[in-house]
């Protein structure tokens, strides 16, 4: 085992969704949801540093305002994971540092949870990390809760939307919910962001399993966080009484 590599956080940040254009903008508490991410992930103090990753000068200008740092990048980008590589580029960061993709619509982000995704990178051969928390069955069985099973390592067998692993008759259920949150190594998230979609990426419409279908292992640490993320405009209201509890 060897120390832990510096870790830098980018929270990507577009303003054309589909489902709740302008999302980054929206307020919250006085506040947009940006800003509500970003202060929470300087919260970490394991990450060294922290930037907002935009291809819209609406969002450059609020950051701006707001005393945020923040990466013009292109517009063009296909995900999240392509944009925090083109800021990680752009910002020159350590070859050697773990970059961790901070999802911009959970202003209720846990900081402590962003400190869980680090400490498998003590070990070199860790190259990509990931979360993962025990979900009832009933969970499971709903195909916008992602499942993965993990192998006796710890790392990633396979990520679905159906309810894996299937239990056989009178065993009990032990189903695990992906946490869409990831840290990875400079190097393998430029390796990433380089490959072709896979078939079953494309079947299931996971990104993360373009890395098992290259053999890239991605190391699942357990969590008990739950994503309470921003999708759709009706979901301001209840994040927002949920960040009302923990401010």
């Amino acid at each position: 085992m060897s120390t832990l590599p510096p870790a830098y956080g980018i929270i990507p940040a577009r303003y054309a969704s589909s489902r709740f254009p302008g999302k980054p903008l929206v307020t919250i508490h006085g506040r947009p949801m940006f800003w509500h991410v970003y202060t929470r992930a300087r919260r970490c103090p394991a990450l060294a540093g922290v930037w907002l990753a935009t291809d819209d000068e609406r969002i450059l200008a609020a950051a701006k305002d707001l005393d945020v740092p923040a990466v013009p990048t292109s517009p063009d980008h296909p995900s999240g994971s392509d944009r925090v590589r083109e800021a990680a580029d752009l910002l020159r960061l350590p070859e050697e540092c773990v970059i961790v993709n901070i999802q911009g619509d959970e202003p209720a982000l846990d900081p402590a949870v962003l400190a869980s995704l680090l400490p498998p990178f003590s070990d070199p051969a860790v190259q990509v990390a990931t979360l993962a928390r025990p979900i009832s069955a009933e969970e499971a069985a709903r195909p916008d809760v992602v499942k993965v099973v993990v192998d006796a390592f710890g790392r990633a067998l396979y990520f679905s939307r159906a309810p894996i692993p299937y239990p056989a008759e009178g065993q009990a259920p032990a189903h695990l919910g992906h946490v869409g949150l990831y840290a990875y190594r400079r190097a393998a998230l430029a390796r990433f962001t380089e490959l072709p979609q896979g078939r079953l990426e494309r079947l299931e419409k996971l990104e993360q399993l373009r890395l098992l279908e290259n053999g890239i292992a991605l190391t699942v640490v357990p969590c008990t966080h739950a994503c309470h993320g921003v999708d759709r405009p009706e979901d301001v209201a209840a994040v927002a009484a949920l960040m009302t509890e923990t401010m």
